[in-house]
C-alpha cells in the first residue's frame, strides 16, 4: 500500500467539457473530477456546485459566458463537501441555496472538512489561497423549493440521506434533466466517507422514479439517454450495496477494519479499480461502512489528524 494518499500523486490536470443537454441546461464535466451544472433561465443563471476554489470556478464562468451574459442569480449546494462548494464566491450569486441538513453539516464540520479535503487532494484545490473561507447558504429549505426562472420551473429537492445527510437534487421537470450531485457517480470512484449507506440505494430509487432523460452526476460524463441515466443510478447502487455488504459481513465475523479493507478491495477492485479516484476513496469508504455496520449511525467527522490515523491503521 502507498505510504501516502493515492490522491497525493494524482497531479495530472483533467480535460473539461461543456455540453448542452437541453434548451436551458449544460453540464461542465471533468473526466472524473467534480462536475458543475448550469441552468440558464429567462432572467439569470443557476449553478449547481461550484468547483473547489474561486480560481477554478473561473473556467466554469468562462464557459457560461460563451452561451449567455445573464447574471448568476443562484448557486445551489447539492451537499456539503469542500471540493464542491468553496468556489462559490467567484459567481457573485444573489442567493446560495442548500437544504437545512446541509447547513447543519457546515455548522458541525465545515471547518474540519475544509482542512481535511485540502490536505488529501491538492490538485483539486488549485489556487487554494483564493478561498475566502467557508461557503454559507443564504437561504435554506427543509424538503423542497421551487424556483421560477422566468417561465422555467426549477425544483430543488432534499430527497433523503445517501452520499451525505443533506443531498439535494436539481430537477427541470419540463425537460426531464436531473442534476444529482454525488448521489449518482458514474465511471468514477464513489466517495462514501460521510454516507448513510443503508439509506443510499433507496434514495436513488426516488431519482429513478422521476424518469430522467438526461442526468449530470457528481463525477463522470453527462448521461444523455434514459437508458444511460438508469445505468448510472444502478452503477452507484451496485457499488454502495457491495461495499456495505463487505462491511456487515466483516463486522459480523469480528474482523478488524484493516481486514475488512483488504476484503473489500479484493471484491471490488476487479470492477472499479479502473475508475478515477477509486483508490483515493476506498479507505474512507470502508472506514465509514465499517462504522455504520458497527452501529455508528452518524458519520464521524473527518479531520486531517483522523485521515492520517486511519491511513496508518490500514498500513500497519
Amino acid at each position: 500500500m502507498s505510504k501516502s494518499f493515492a490522491s497525493a500523486a494524482d497531479l495530472t490536470d483533467k480535460q473539461a467539457s461543456f455540453v448542452r443537454l437541453s434548451e436551458n441546461a449544460w453540464a461542465y464535466t471533468t473526466e472524473g473530477d467534480p462536475n458543475t451544472g448550469v441552468v440558464v433561465g429567462d432572467d439569470g443563471v443557476l449553478v449547481v456546485d461550484t468547483q473547489a476554489t474561486p480560481v477554478m470556478a473561473q473556467d466554469v464562468l468562462r464557459r457560461i459566458r460563451t452561451v449567455t451574459d445573464k447574471p448568476v442569480k443562484y448557486v445551489v449546494l447539492s451537499h456539503y463537501h469542500a471540493v464542491r462548494v468553496l468556489g462559490a464566491s467567484a459567481y457573485k450569486p444573489q442567493q446560495i441555496l442548500a437544504s437545512r441538513a446541509t447547513w447543519e453539516m457546515i455548522c458541525e464540520r465545515g471547518e474540519q472538512d475544509m482542512h481535511s479535503e485540502i490536505g488529501r487532494f491538492p490538485r483539486l484545490f488549485r489556487a487554494v489561497e483564493s478561498i475566502p473561507g467557508l461557503t454559507w447558504p443564504t437561504m435554506v429549505f427543509d424538503r423542497e423549493l421551487t424556483i421560477w426562472m422566468g417561465k422555467l420551473e426549477v425544483r430543488l429537492v432534499h430527497v433523503g440521506r445517501g452520499h451525505t445527510q443533506g443531498d439535494t437534487i436539481v430537477w427541470l421537470p419540463s425537460q426531464r434533466v436531473l442534476f444529482s450531485g454525488d448521489l449518482v457517480e458514474f465511471n468514477a470512484g464513489i466517495y462514501a466517507g460521510d454516507a448513510h449507506l443503508a439509506d443510499w440505494p433507496d434514495t436513488l430509487e426516488q431519482l429513478r422514479a422521476l424518469g430522467p432523460e438526461q442526468l449530470v452526476p457528481g463525477r463522470g460524463p453527462a448521461l444523455t439517454t434514459p437508458e444511460e441515466c438508469d445505468g448510472a443510478i444502478r452503477f452507484t447502487q451496485d457499488f454502495v450495496r457491495a461495499l456495505y455488504a463487505c462491511a456487515r459481513e466483516g463486522v459480523g465475523a469480528g474482523r478488524s477494519l484493516k481486514d475488512v479493507y483488504r476484503e473489500a478491495r479484493a471484491r471490488l477492485d476487479p470492477q472499479y479499480l479502473q475508475f478515477p479516484i477509486y483508490e483515493h476513496c476506498m479507505p474512507f469508504d470502508v472506514s465509514r461502512a465499517y462504522d455504520e455496520a458497527r452501529g455508528v449511525a452518524r458519520p464521524r467527522i473527518w479531520t486531517a489528524e483522523r485521515d492520517r490515523d486511519m491511513w496508518a491503521e490500514l498500513e500497519g
